[in-house]
């Protein structure tokens, strides 16, 4: 049996009562370690810059990129997973989230799911994932079997592996090509990693994600072009991005959206190049979805 109280994660921080704490005390004293979050993060900056640089590889070649972890750490991936499409006009199949147990446990725990390296490989077949694929494994602890199973298997199928752990001496970076390691310490709540291993696998996620659709051209400036105009809210949102972009009218933007289908990235192209909405998107897709290499 292995011995987990040697794990950075599972080690209690200081012999402090929490429960004697009031409330101002508690968050404050929670608020004082979240601080060490961005640190930790910041050392692995250029681990991170590296695995942007992979999945954008692997993204622009066709491939798609996978999330796979148990807890906390692989309902963080499907969290970031879902927030693509809707974020950069995605497809939902080209950034996934998989989850130990499936998706009933992303809302209750499933019993020793995270301790079984087969369910881990088999949840990788069943994607088909392949040499043009990116398997990102998320474990705090560094040494999930669920997630050390998906991660060999995804090696055996020659597809690029990326991990996320919280601890120094961790399994799964050994079977990575690019391994991120935050040390964020124990926790305040001794053994609970939703919250500074959970924070920094959030922050590693959002540049992950974000980095790589940002390359791939989903982004121009900083407005989130690719956005997908599916309520009233999104909809204002996609005019003041072609106002801000173009500095055309609020009337005028409108009329953009209305013709481009409430897709800011081709009204972009019409205001910007005088062309109607087929020309701009067919100039859109052969500039493999760049607004920036569309009108350059």
């Amino acid at each position: 049996m292995e011995n987990l109280s040697q794990l950075t994660t599972e080690m209690r921080m200081e012999d402090i009562e929490l429960d004697t704490l009031s409330s101002l005390e508690i968050v404050k004293y929670m608020n004082e370690e979240d601080k060490k979050v961005a640190f930790a993060v910041e050392k692995e900056l250029p681990k991170i810059a590296k695995a942007v640089d992979l999945i954008t590889e692997k993204l622009n070649n066709g491939g798609r990129l996978f999330y796979i972890g148990a807890g906390t750490s692989g309902r963080l991936g499907i969290l970031d997973a879902s927030e693509c499409p809707p974020t950069f006009g995605t497809d939902s199949s080209l950034v996934q989230g998989i989850i130990a147990g499936g998706p009933q446990a992303i809302m209750q725990a499933v019993e020793n799911a995270e301790d079984s390296v087969e369910l881990g490989r088999e949840d990788i077949e069943k994607r088909n994932i392949s040499q043009g694929d990116v398997v990102v494994g998320l474990a705090a602890s560094g040494r999930t079997p669920y997630v050390i199973g998906a991660l060999q298997e995804a090696k055996a199928r020659a597809a690029a592996t990326i991990t996320i752990s919280c601890n120094a001496n961790d399994k799964i970076s050994k079977i990575a090509d690019v391994a991120i390691n935050i040390l964020v310490g124990p926790e305040v709540l001794a053994g609970s990693t939703r919250l500074k291993a959970g924070t920094a696998q959030k922050m590693a996620l959002n540049m992950l994600s974000t980095g790589a659709m940002i390359r791939l051209g989903k982004v121009y400036g900083n407005l989130m072009v690719a956005v997908q105009a599916t309520n009233e809210k999104l909809r204002e949102r996609v005019k003041r991005i072609i106002m801000e972009t173009t500095n055309v009218s609020y009337d005028t933007a409108t009329k953009l959206s209305e013709q481009a289908n409430g897709d800011a990235t081709v009204a972009i192209i019409m205001a910007k190049t005088g062309l109607d909405a087929e020309a701009a998107r067919n100039l859109l897709a052969n500039s493999n979805g760049s607004i920036r290499k569309a009108i350059n």
